[in-house]
């Protein structure tokens, strides 16, 4: 035991904690390899819509403790406070399930979450089951000057958001109407709250980072992310004054993310994030109750009180309010009637009954299944092999060689791990380049992706694989059914295409200093042009343009100091991405 942890391994606590929900819940599996808990195929109607989410894991019961019947179909869970991988999502949402109707997707609002996700939404539907994609946002810690394109981050109220969407589904609803009332369920939810300290990480040193004694966070993160301000010497009534004016001033134009007027009705939660005593939840639970009577003149007509959505053994709590609106669904689908539906999962209660128990405590293990993807299949699009191996290898080899210099720029304006992913991307591309290269481009850079989502992890990881992934498909449209030799104008319309898919999963656009500002350039002038060198030089010019940029998306927005680099540091992303395809021109 170190650091008042009963676990220092915090890769073996997360199994241990996953494989427990299927002892408390005899209707759950456990696929330990892909650490995806979902419901066993008996328990569940096949034709309804099936839920998932997930994310990293320390935020229990979240997400995988709300897997059950009424709630959640399945969760994906990554290790503490980093998402799970695409491939584990695409492995549950297309070989761990079966529906019909197809799958909503939807986890919280972070960047890595989002990517993950987003590229295992694409994945199911390649693999012909309907899926939509829907970020949960429910967080007004950050407003909308300093959020920007990010938008607001999930947090406990987006469990309601699942209950809701869950219960529906439940119901036999359409995927389209279960998508709709997930979306109107988060828009009319906030969520704000507070800590007096950080967490710990189980198994890592201890940082020097604290809240100082006297003062609370207002609006800090999951992920020990800084909010809005600090409050020194402040009551529990000042600081809950506080927070209720950020969740429901109107006049608040960075915050005012949800209109109230007299008669809407509410539900309350009050969430721990896992290190605040009953007895102290339960004084916050009266006390927020009683401002919003005397201050906002709102009674709410739920109020749910526990431990939803932690950040380990936060010493803090969050404040929820879900304004109730018409979901234009008809009796038994309103708002209320959808969250109050009962259900299963452990974490929202503890109401397995008792026919459960006797019908599941003897059956047998799932037998999981392999499903052979749409995008396995070979097609007609033809490349020579040693010259994409030749073209291919400077670039990646030339990548490789500007990993310390990407390194250093990330260490000033972000945390200091791009450089090192994209070298173990570029080392597994090259591991596959020694071997036999097929001359169907389109098996080839399948195997390029599986690479890639094997050993790049991060936003970056996540940005490339999603865009390795569209460019498959934006190759196979293109594929005529007769053999053809894929030239500047083929690939042009393939990496464009590709632009466009993952513009789906993050809102980056070219000035928003990130790989974006080479990619697309070098994209745009390839279609214009068909002359590669003149693309890797545009590419240059944009990585160079990025310099003078401010950040308005990554953690570059909340690191470090503008005066440090701006004007003379390039985004580290962009200028890998303008090394590698700079070192592909000079190969051909």
């Amino acid at each position: 035991m170190s650091s008042k942890h009963f676990f220092s391994d915090a890769f073996s606590l997360v199994i241990e904690a996953l494989r427990a929900l299927t002892i408390t819940n005899p209707s759950l599996a456990f696929d330990e390899e892909n650490k995806i808990i979902f419901r066993r195929p008996e328990t569940y109607n096949k034709s309804n819509v099936a839920v998932i989410s997930g994310g990293g894991s320390g935020h229990e019961p979240a997400f995988a403790g709300y897997v059950g019947k009424g709630f959640l179909t399945a969760a994906v869970a990554g290790t503490i406070f980093a998402s799970p991988s695409a491939e584990q999502i695409s492995r549950c949402t297309i070989e761990r399930l079966e529906t019909e109707k197809g799958v909503l997707i939807i986890p919280m609002n972070y960047t890595g979450d989002v990517l993950h996700f987003g590229m295992a939404a694409e994945k199911t539907k390649a693999a012909g089951r309907p899926a939509e994609f829907y970020a949960i946002g429910d967080d007004v810690g950050v407003g909308r000057a300093r959020g920007g394109k990010v938008g607001r981050r999930g947090l406990a109220g987006g469990i309601l958001v699942m209950k809701i969407a869950s219960a529906l589904a439940e119901t036999g609803a359409s995927l389209e109407d279960v998508y709709r009332i997930a979306q109107l369920s988060a828009e009319n939810t906030v969520t704000l709250g507070s800590s007096l300290e950080h967490v710990h990480v189980p198994g890592r040193e201890v940082n020097n980072e604290f809240v100082p004694n006297g003062e609370v966070e207002v609006g800090m993160g999951i992920h020990n992310e800084p909010g809005s301000h600090r409050m020194k010497s402040a009551t529990l009534p000042t600081l809950i004054k506080t927070m209720l004016l950020q969740l429901l001033d109107h006049n608040d134009p960075d915050r005012a993310w949800m209109t109230r007027q007299a008669g809407d009705k509410f539900v309350l939660l009050i969430n721990n994030l896992g290190g605040v005593s009953t007895l102290e939840l339960s004084g916050i639970t009266a006390e927020v109750t009683k401002q919003l009577a005397t201050e906002y003149d709102i009674k709410p007509v739920r109020t749910l009180q526990g431990t939803y959505l932690t950040s380990l053994n936060g010493l803090g709590f969050s404040v929820s309010l879900l304004k109730l609106v018409d979901t234009g669904l008809g009796a038994g689908k309103s708002l209320l009637e959808l969250l109050d539906a009962p259900t299963e999962a452990v974490g929202w209660a503890a109401p397995i009954q008792p026919s459960t128990w006797e019908k599941h405590s003897a059956d047998a293990s799932v037998e999981f299944k392999k499903v052979d993807l749409v995008q396995d299949q070979p097609s007609n699009l033809k490349v020579n092999p040693a010259t994409l191996k030749k073209a291919l290898t400077s670039g990646l080899n030339r990548m490789i060689v500007a990993e310390p210099e990407v390194t250093r720029y990330d260490t000033i304006i972000g945390d200091g791990d791009c450089g090192t992913g994209l070298k173990r991307g570029a080392e597994s591309i090259l591991k596959v380049l020694q071997g036999e290269l097929s001359d169907d481009i389109v098996v080839t850079v399948n195997k390029f992706v599986n690479a890639v989502e094997a050993t790049m992890d991060g936003t970056s990881g996540a940005i490339y694989a999603i865009f390795l992934n569209s460019l498959v498909q934006g190759l196979r449209a293109q594929d005529s059914g007769s053999a053809t030799q894929v030239d500047a104008k083929i690939w042009g319309q393939a990496l464009k295409s590709a632009v466009t898919a993952l513009s789906k999963y993050t809102p980056a656009q070219v000035g928003d200093r990130t790989l974006v500002d080479a990619l697309v350039p070098f994209c745009d002038t390839l279609v214009s042009t068909e002359d590669i060198k003149a693309a890797a030089k545009a590419a240059a010019e944009g990585t160079e343009a990025t310099k003078h940029l401010k950040a308005s998306l990554g953690r570059s927005v909340y690191v470090g100091s503008e005066e440090e680099w701006l004007g003379k540091v390039p985004d580290p992303g962009a200028y890998g991405l303008s090394e590698f395809l700079t070192g592909v021109a000079d190969g051909l």
